[in-house]
């Protein structure tokens, strides 16, 4: 227990205490902006960027990534706030986190391996565009200085660690920039230009609404989706860092940590949050492999607000712009090209469809389901063709059956038998099928029936023991068909 805190705590303490604080600065114009899409106070993302980001780093099941206010749960909740106000929105977030401890009690975690490849390259991609896409605004069309400071930020950010390893590029090119602002000045956009900031710590309140059927049934829709797109994105945000740092999460706690921090958020005063990969790969890419990290761009988050608030509305966007772009860079699979080229069809079909999907809705989770049920879809169809051989001798004729059967491939398997009087004893071998579920247990009843109609003896010969099983449990052929 002690070598563990000490592995997911203090394991080279100073770098990732340096992380935390390049996460942090990342993490308020990405707050502030996702309580505008929400419709809501800055401070409400701000203050549960800090809440979770604290909270998950003790409860959480994958060190070193980060969680805050996220722009998937924002755009979900935007009607509530328009319709109802934020202290629905508040309730909502605790009813999210207690879903998402249902739900990790319940091991959701385990469904994690039910999502292809596939899906996992085409939801980074969508993610890296989303992330790209959505520093556009703090580029273009501002003044010429913009354009200087994101150039001059990218050159740093790639040329940097060549040389100087212990200091984070990103929090090197923050603190730099920020006083070359401050003493020389410049044409440009500040944190401070996207809403105002109060300097106060969040304080413990219970939403204010009526405690009746009608508030859950106005909340639970929006709770259910909160909580579903959450632990998504933290999911599929947690196996890419595992991926990244060659180690291995507890995708049954992370869940069940995301639902404490969200429910423990909603009575500070914050919307509900999830993982974001982008601050998770500045975090794991600055040397992050701790909770500390986690832990430290929570405080550090809060200090800047209350201590240095001052200060920090004047960093200009252009820098953080500039570092969130060489992330959505980092962060896309420039070998999913070439996976295009080399891979099934269906694979990169499955692949582009995710990637379509998210850009399309705006929604991660909404695109990574799509991209599972076409690749489910595509794997019944691959499965689904059974082969069927006729051997016959001067006794006998024997129907050899290859192949899965199950209700996908049922169509197709009889199709390939001719009912008609054969005046010869008829053997159908599965010693090379096997059968997955009741419609092919009919459909083995339903063949049979069928060549005895036409006056034939047939017997149902080879079924290995799970296909006997089923055979003898959901049949209507009587025993000595099975031998």
């Amino acid at each position: 227990m002690i070598e563990t805190i000490k592995k997911e705590w203090f394991t080279e303490p100073a770098v990732n205490i340096l992380s935390g604080i390049v996460v942090a600065l990342a993490l308020i114009p990405e707050a502030i902006a996702f309580s505008i899409i929400a419709g809501v106070d800055p401070m409400v993302g701000l203050y549960a960027s800090f809440i979770i980001a604290v909270v998950i780093s003790f409860v959480g099941g994958r060190p070193a990534m980060i969680s805050a206010a996220t722009g998937a749960v924002a755009l979900i909740v935007v009607p509530l706030v328009r319709e109802y106000g934020l202290d629905y929105l508040l309730a909502a977030t605790i009813l999210m986190g207690l879903i998402q401890i249902i739900l990790g009690i319940l091991k959701v975690g385990k469904l994690l391996k039910f999502i292809p490849n596939s899906v996992m390259i085409g939801f980074v991609n969508a993610l890296a565009i989303l992330i790209f896409m959505t520093q556009l605004e703090h580029i273009f069309g501002i003044s010429f200085d913009t354009y200087i400071y994101v150039i001059v930020t990218l050159a740093i950010l790639y040329i940097l660690p060549r040389f100087l390893k212990k200091i984070p590029a990103p929090l090197f090119v923050i603190v730099i920039l920020t006083g070359i602002y401050i003493i020389f000045g410049s044409d440009l956009r500040t944190v401070g230009d996207l809403g105002t900031i109060d300097r106060s710590l969040p304080a413990f309140l219970i939403p204010d609404i009526p405690f009746n059927l009608e508030t859950l049934k106005i909340i639970l829709p929006y709770s259910l989706s909160m909580a579903v797109v959450g632990l998504v994105e933290s999911l599929l945000t947690a196996k890419i860092v595992d991926n990244a740092t060659d180690t291995y999460s507890s995708k049954n706690r992370e869940s069940r940590g995301q639902g404490i921090a969200n429910f423990i958020n909603g009575f500070f005063g914050g919307m509900g949050g999830c993982a974001m990969i982008g601050q998770s790969i500045i975090n794991v890419t600055s040397g992050a492999t701790t909770r500390l990290s986690t832990f430290t761009a929570g405080v550090v988050l809060m200090f800047l607000i209350i201590v240095l608030g001052d200060w920090v509305v004047q960093i200009p966007m252009p820098i953080l712009a500039g570092i969130m772009v060489m992330v959505s860079v980092s962060t896309f699979d420039w070998g999913s090209f070439k996976y295009l080229v080399k891979a099934p069809r269906t694979d990169a079909f499955v692949m582009l469809i995710t990637v379509t999907i998210v850009l399309f809705t705006h929604n991660l989770a909404v695109g990574v389901v799509t991209g599972v049920i076409f690749s489910a879809i595509f794997f019944a169809t691959k499965i689904s063709k059974v082969n069927v051989s006729v051997e016959e001798t001067t006794h006998q004729i024997t129907f050899h059956f290859e192949g899965q059967i199950f209700f996908a491939s049922i169509d197709t398997t009889i199709e390939q038998l001719k009912f008609k009087k054969y005046g010869k004893d008829i053997y159908l071998d599965f010693s090379k099928a096997h059968l997955w579920d009741d419609s092919a247990v009919d459909a083995i009843d339903t063949i049979v029936k069928k060549f005895e109609d036409h006056g034939n003896q047939v017997s149902v010969n080879q079924l290995n023991a799970d296909s006997r099983k089923i055979m003898k449990e959901l049949s209507k052929l009587n025993e000595q068909h099975l031998t």
